[in-house]
């Protein structure tokens, strides 16, 4: 199957039976489930958006194996042109949920492209896995599967810092080996997208050496979410079955996080890319250069959910007539300069893209990472200037239903602003609340702060990559000097 529709996607989520809980029930259907179906519904559109005449050549691309178009976002990207094309393409999927689902489906996509590319480093201890790799990304790519993914595990202690505390019983291990596959047992977390996906991959981005180089809870693999003995337990969903008027973003883009349950869950040995060894998953995400190509689907996301706020925020100063006022002139600023700087590093990380060792256009580390350490402050930071430009007017709130009551008359003379009708105010203002206000909002602002881990990991992250030794030369050889200059 060459690039899905969204009917092709909807028909999929159907035919395979999974076990998801929500509110204490089962969800036997995600498609038509009240706190799910919006979700799938915004996924289906960008499957759909891939067969657009006038995005296909952007959204799609020659199979390197069967020539049919596929997804974009499997493409390894040879030239900096090709680069900048897949970069177009996420950037479609990003400004089409508003920047609201940053588990879009690209962003395992090119987590797996780059490891199908690096597949070799996979395989250099047990060639079987780095084919398994090999055909497992040509799978996926040319039937267009959507993934969720689990990195973390569930800690009774935290007397041992982060994912490093593993605790037997508790977090995601290999428990035996069979003729057939591996069974695992345990539990994960966070798998957004859990319900709305077709597979779901296991992996983590690092583990503390447990037994020197040897680790049960050290695994990389892939499997149908229908798997026997995987349950999805969904936190409350924020679709509450409002109108798109009444919640514009949470009757759209809600895209689900769960907890993961593995009961004794058996991966069949085709579906294995990395067994119990801690050092090559250590090293998984920079020697295959995946967390750049992950960074980058992040940075399309980043940069159309900044454009996005900054857009609200232009319309609401606008419509309350405080647009010309110095403080807001400040304010609307702060929010310009957040969203040029996402762009301006993801540019950056484009034109100073070189070939890694696989092959692959791969972006430049430093200003893609940048984007994601610069996310977790700022996006927090713009929806506290979103609260302060509409203040009491979030407040006032009028359902679509009040609209068609008996003082609509009264709604429509006094929430009226000199140029903006009342409906289209409370429009406007419902939409800003559900930015942020609403479970929906304040749900966006958690996931920025701690997505790509939390602030303090993430400085150290940069400081392992940076190169100190450039800044400090300079600073050497100004100190050296002895002359006038």
């Amino acid at each position: 199957m060459p690039a899905r529709t969204g009917q092709q996607y909807i028909n999929g989520l159907k035919e395979q039976d999974r076990e998801i809980w929500l509110g204490g029930e089962r969800v036997r259907d995600v498609t038509t489930h009240k706190g799910l179906s919006g979700g799938v519904r915004a996924v289906a559109h960008l499957y759909d958006m891939q067969h657009d005449p006038a995005l296909r050549d952007t959204m799609t691309f020659p199979s390197p194996s069967s020539g049919a178009a596929v997804g974009r976002s499997f493409d390894n990207p040879k030239t900096r042109d090709a680069l900048e094309t897949r970069s177009k393409m996420m950037l479609n999927w990003a400004r089409a949920t508003c920047g609201m689902m940053g588990r879009s489906p690209d962003f395992m996509n090119v987590t797996f492209a780059a490891w199908g590319a690096a597949a070799d480093f996979f395989g250099e201890a047990r060639p079987e896995f780095g084919d398994n790799m090999r055909n497992y990304v040509e799978y996926i790519r040319e039937n267009d599967l959507t993934l969720t993914h689990s990195l973390i595990n569930l800690q009774r202690s935290r007397n041992l810092s982060g994912m490093f505390n593993l605790t037997e019983g508790t977090a995601l291990e290999v428990v035996r080996e069979t003729d057939a596959g591996i069974v695992v047992k345990g539990a994960r977390i966070l798998a957004t997208l859990g319900p709305l996906s077709d597979e779901i991959a296991v992996y983590s981005p690092r583990l503390a050496r447990h037994s020197d180089d040897h680790s049960p809870f050290a695994v990389n693999f892939a499997i149908p979410c229908g798997t026997k003995g995987l349950r999805f337990l969904c936190r409350d969903s924020f679709d509450l079955g409002r109108s798109h008027f009444d919640h514009p973003l949470g009757s759209r883009f809600e895209e689900m996080d769960c907890v993961v349950f593995f009961d004794d869950v058996l991966v069949p040995w085709e579906r294995v890319f990395l067994l119990y060894d801690v050092n090559r998953l250590n090293a998984t995400p920079h020697v295959t250069h995946s967390t750049a190509h992950s960074a980058h689907q992040g940075a399309a996301k980043n940069l159309a959910k900044c454009e996005f706020v900054l857009g609200l925020a232009l319309l609401m100063t606008q419509t309350l007539g405080t647009a010309h006022l110095p403080h807001t002139e400040e304010r609307i600023g702060e929010l310009m300069l957040y969203t040029e700087l996402m762009r301006s590093c993801m540019r950056a990380a484009e034109a100073d893209a070189a070939i890694d060792q696989w092959g692959v256009m791969c972006p430049a580390i430093l200003p893609v990472e940048s984007t994601r350490n610069l996310m977790m402050t700022a996006y927090p930071r713009m929806i506290e200037i979103l609260q302060l430009l509409g203040s009491s007017s979030f407040l006032i709130q009028p359902s679509e239903a009040d609209f068609a009551g008996p003082l609509a008359p009264a709604i429509e003379q006094y929430l009226a602003t000199d140029n903006t009708a009342a409906k289209d105010r409370v429009r406007l203002f419902r939409l800003a609340w559900d930015t942020a206000g609403s479970a929906f909002g304040s749900r966006q602002v958690l996931y920025e702060r701690f997505f790509a881990s939390d602030p303090l990991t993430r400085a150290r992250a940069m400081a392992a990559i940076y190169p100190k030794d450039d800044m400090t030369e300079r600073v050497r050889e100004f100190l050296g000097r002895d002359d006038d200059t």
